[in-house]
């Protein structure tokens, strides 16, 4: 297999790849928020009911709204990633083989080798590699032709790597 492809210094991509990332670092933060916000609410019903209700009433607020401050933290942090990664738009490109991963962009060029990666996540436009339980980076799956997104998806799919 290989697959070589460029990707256009497009000033939104940078900001795509930012949120894509983002949310799935951030994602267990959003499930934190709403039990955190869960547990508060029915903190504050139960202490309603009792004769402490004033005393604990705060400690019960602070649950809901630090659970809400959770649950706002990854749409803030995906916000202030696609607007300041619109100046880091450059040139770049994949050379995806059955060894490795090579990506440049603009003067930097990476590379991931295969046997390093866990697993790979398919989205409707990215292929996220995580390499252990981190994503590592992102394949742009609209700068490739069907036939090389279908001989990829083939190609981690006998490799054990591809999650739907």
């Amino acid at each position: 297999m290989h697959i070589r492809f460029d990707v256009p210094a497009d000033p939104a991509y940078p900001g795509r790849v930012a949120a894509v990332l983002s949310s799935v670092r951030l994602r267990k933060h959003s499930y934190v928020g709403a039990v955190v916000v869960a547990v508060g609410v029915i903190g504050l019903a139960v202490s309603r009911g009792s004769d402490r209700g004033a005393a604990t009433s705060p400690v019960w607020m602070a649950g809901v709204v630090g659970g809400l401050l959770l649950m706002l933290y990854p749409p803030w942090v995906r916000f202030r990633a696609r607007r300041r990664s619109s100046r880091y738009a450059v040139e770049g490109g994949y050379d995806i083989t059955d060894d490795n991963i090579m990506m440049r962009s603009g003067t930097e060029s990476g590379g991931i080798a295969w046997d390093g990666v866990a697993r790979v996540v398919e989205t409707a436009e990215f292929w996220i590699v995580f390499v252990g339980r981190m994503p590592a980076t992102v394949i742009p799956r609209r700068f490739m032709s069907a036939e090389e997104d279908q001989t990829l998806a083939t190609f981690m799919a006998e490799r054990g790597l591809r999650k739907a």
